[in-house]
């Protein structure tokens, strides 16, 4: 009988869950799983709670499950087309009052949610790029476009903060006169509605598929939201006499963006710096070590690309398995994983014997970190 531990140092990869041609699950659907005992209250702890779910994105590496690459990419450019559109609908909505109050403020207003509903696009191309076939240049695919992408909307919250911050400031050391006061509230009223319909939109399907590129987009549109909502509470104050209220209300508004910003780029840099939540690893370490044959889990990686997740661990097993056996306890972890972690991708699971003097690794032991 041949030794597993002469053989099997390798490492054994999945490439079937997303159409990659490797291990079929046979009739048992990944999809299919609702992990309904993960459900928890996001807003547990009251009003506080909820208030910063509001500004703050809620960090949730247990999304829902999605059965592939393709549907979760088809969702996304789908969210992104529907945004877009009611978007548009909302700017023309202002135009339209535009024209009727003649106001050139509401029309520099109108002019910056057009060009708002246009940062969309890159979100969109991203998408697009995900859907790509590896090459050999790009061996991993396209999937980092998207947290490219993410990086872009960030940056636009950033500008939206220092262009708000900077108007405020002026128009609070040179105050000027606010004309056309009902179109001016009618027209931040429909920017709000509009914004958060969009934003509560974007952030609901960007966590359903792990995106948070797609979230910080949502939360960009609430940023425009709370701006539309600034000027209506500045229309107000304007009709009550008191001609400070529109900058004194941008620099509220402002600090708004400010921790809507700290929140989106949390998330972002995250991603792009391979972070996760603790919570992941455990997980799949407690689902690989519940597999028969399973004597240790070590050296667990994993990483968000895109909205997917790729991940990478060292098993032990007994030395005395043949390179068969070894082979199926790697599958069935790697299995056991896709149900503990619905939106990986790709795992790589490194099969070693129990080694206790550490001879097996004598080769290679001087090359590691």
């Amino acid at each position: 009988m041949q030794s597993h531990h002469d053989t099997t140092d390798s490492h054994i990869a999945s490439h079937g869950h997303n159409g990659h041609g490797g291990h079929d699950h046979g009739d048992h659907d990944h999809g299919g799983h609702a992990h309904d005992d993960h459900g928890h209250d996001h807003h547990g702890g009251g009003f506080l709670s909820r208030l910063k779910s509001i500004f703050v994105p809620h960090s949730h590496d247990h999304i829902d499950s999605i059965d592939s690459v393709m549907e979760s990419t088809d969702q996304g450019i789908r969210a992104v087309k529907i945004s877009l559109v009611g978007l548009m609908i909302t700017a023309v909505l202002q135009v339209f009052i535009v024209v009727l109050s003649g106001s050139v403020a509401l029309l520099a207003d109108t002019i910056h949610n057009f060009s708002d509903a246009l940062t969309s696009i890159p979100l969109w191309i991203a998408f697009l790029f995900v859907r790509r076939a590896a090459t050999s240049r790009y061996t991993y695919g396209y999937r980092r476009a998207e947290d490219l992408a993410g990086l872009f909307v960030v940056a636009m919250i950033a500008l939206s903060a220092i262009v708000a911050g900077w108007e405020s400031i002026r128009r609070l050391l040179n105050p000027e006169s606010l004309d056309h006061i009902p179109w001016v509230i009618a027209a931040g009223v429909i920017g709000f509605i509009g914004n958060e319909i969009v934003a509560v939109y974007r952030i609901t399907v960007g966590r359903r598929i792990g995106s948070s590129a797609l979230v910080a987009d949502g939360y960009h549109a609430r940023t425009d939201g709370f701006t539309s909502l600034g000027v209506v509470a500045s229309g107000i104050g304007a009709a009550m006499g008191f001609e400070r209220a529109d900058p004194i209300v941008g620099l509220i508004i402002t600090a708004a963006i400010l921790v809507v910003l700290f929140g989106a780029g949390k998330s972002v840099f995250q991603r792009l710096m391979d972070g996760v939540e603790p919570s992941l690893v455990t997980t799949a370490e407690a689902s690989a070590s519940e597999v028969d044959g399973v004597v240790d889990v070590s050296d667990i990686r994993i990483r968000w690309t895109g909205h997917r997740l790729d991940a990478a661990l060292t098993v032990s097993v007994h030395p005395d398995l043949t390179v068969v056996d070894g082979h199926d306890v790697a599958q069935r972890v790697r299995h056991a994983l896709h149900h503990s972690l619905p939106n990986l991708d790709r795992a790589m699971v490194h099969v070693d014997p129990i080694d206790e003097d550490g001879r097996h690794h004598e080769l290679t032991s001087h090359h590691a970190l």
